[in-house]
């Protein structure tokens, strides 16, 4: 059931613990939106910075950003997704972003 805010809220801890960041705070979990977009979603603070997500009820879907400034394993996030959610189709991209290092003036 992907709509279970107590399945998100230990996917939510699982994750941030195999990708190995740092949870600051515990998840905000929400039922969120109307129409075919209500929903819960999901927001997680990292010491690097966030893990987003919102669950669409009527359709049974996820989308999910898991944005850092450290690196990890896109995989171990598919990987978990899979566990916990029994995904049967996946649609991923990932982005590495880097900013420049140079002093600020």
């Amino acid at each position: 059931m992907i709509g279970c805010p107590i399945v998100i809220k230990n996917f939510t801890t699982d994750l941030v613990r195999r990708i190995d960041m740092v949870a600051y705070g515990d998840p905000q979990i929400v039922m969120f939106g109307t129409g075919n977009k209500k929903g819960y979603t999901l927001i997680q603070l990292i010491e690097t910075s966030n893990i987003a997500a919102h669950f669409v009820e009527e359709n049974n879907s996820m989308y999910l950003d898991v944005f850092s400034c450290k690196d990890f394993d896109p995989a171990i996030v598919k990987e978990t997704v899979r566990e916990y959610f029994d995904a049967q189709r996946f649609s991923s991209r990932v982005f590495l972003r880097q900013a420049p290092l140079q002093k600020l003036a």
